[in-house]
């Protein structure tokens, strides 16, 4: 007796669950994984919660699903680094891919993360192959479980354990026409203003809500000095030194994108080392900071 792989449903729905392990040799690292998945047509949209070590992380996905390769295909997944430090997370951008395998006796989705290209000798496969709860049809539970990760869901204070920077960078002038040019376009609009009692300041930046790909370009004094950075639940981190011969110092935050989901729910966080500032985009995509010198501040937003 011969069984078409047809004869049973061709979905991703429902909660998947098992162990991935790094294709290192030198290696006995492994995550355990659940993905949490609804399928509408072609698209998939869910939750993909994993452990490694001591790292839990919960992040919203969105995808596709090809019922007739049974290819699942979901872009760029911040991963923890294998190697990271139990107190120092990396992470490492990989796609999900995985196939889905049906069977009477349960089905599974066999596949890998996988490295960006230019990530490929640093961050090694990580293969996985997870197993179809037996909750799989319980669709109310499944869309609790992916509503209540929305962006409106997701404004938090960042604490000690996310100051563990995603990136730091030292703040230089950089180039990029396309960046500057755009924010030589753009218009300032003052939002409200802040104190700070330091001639260095540490700034750091987060997506406040769902990850969906929102990227900033950072300037001082009008000058670039970083530019295309994605953000996520790590700060990308820099410490400022101000320009005390100034009458005062800025600092903007200029949004790339608004992500898949608008607006960009960027976040950025000022500690002069008594006090922290928190300055958040809100409705307002782009946002910018100022220190003035002698104890006046200003940070203001920008709109299209």
């Amino acid at each position: 007796m011969f069984l078409n792989p047809y004869c049973f449903t061709q979905t991703v729905d429902g909660y998947w669950y098992g162990n991935a392990n790094v294709k290192v040799n030198s290696s006995a690292n492994n995550y355990l994984v659940e993905l949490i998945l609804t399928q509408k047509g072609n698209n998939i949209t869910g939750v993909l919660n994993y452990y490694f070590k001591n790292t839990f992380r919960t992040l919203p996905i969105r995808g596709t699903f090809n019922p007739h390769t049974r290819l699942v295909f979901i872009k760029e997944i911040p991963v923890s680094y294998y190697g990271s430090f139990m107190n120092m997370d990396v992470d490492c951008i990989m796609d999900f891919v995985a196939t889905l395998r049906v069977a009477k006796v349960g089905s599974s989705l066999h596949g890998s993360f996988e490295s960006l290209p230019k990530y490929k000798y640093t961050c090694p496969r990580i293969d996985f192959n997870l197993k179809l709860s037996k909750d799989a049809h319980n669709q109310d539970s499944l869309l609790y479980a992916i509503r209540t990760l929305k962006e409106t869901f997701q404004v938090w204070t960042p604490d000690e354990a996310d100051t563990l920077v995603a990136v730091k960078i030292q703040p230089r002038k950089v180039i990029n026409y396309v960046v500057s040019n755009q924010f030589k376009e753009r218009e300032n609009e003052l939002a409200n203003e802040i104190i700070v009692d330091a001639d260095t300041v540490q700034v750091d930046f987060y997506d406040n809500g769902e990850i969906d790909g929102d990227s900033i370009s950072v300037f001082l004094n009008e000058q670039l000095i970083a530019f295309s950075q994605k953000l996520s639940t790590k700060a990308i981190h820099f410490d400022i030194p101000l320009d005390m011969s100034r009458e005062y110092n800025e600092i903007i935050m200029f949004a790339d994108n608004l992500g898949a989901i608008p607006p960009n729910t960027a976040l950025m966080v000022v500690n002069d080392g008594k006090r922290k500032y928190e300055v958040r985009s809100e409705n307002r995509p782009f946002l910018y900071c100022r220190r003035r010198t002698r104890r006046e501040g200003s940070c203001s937003s920008e709109r299209n």
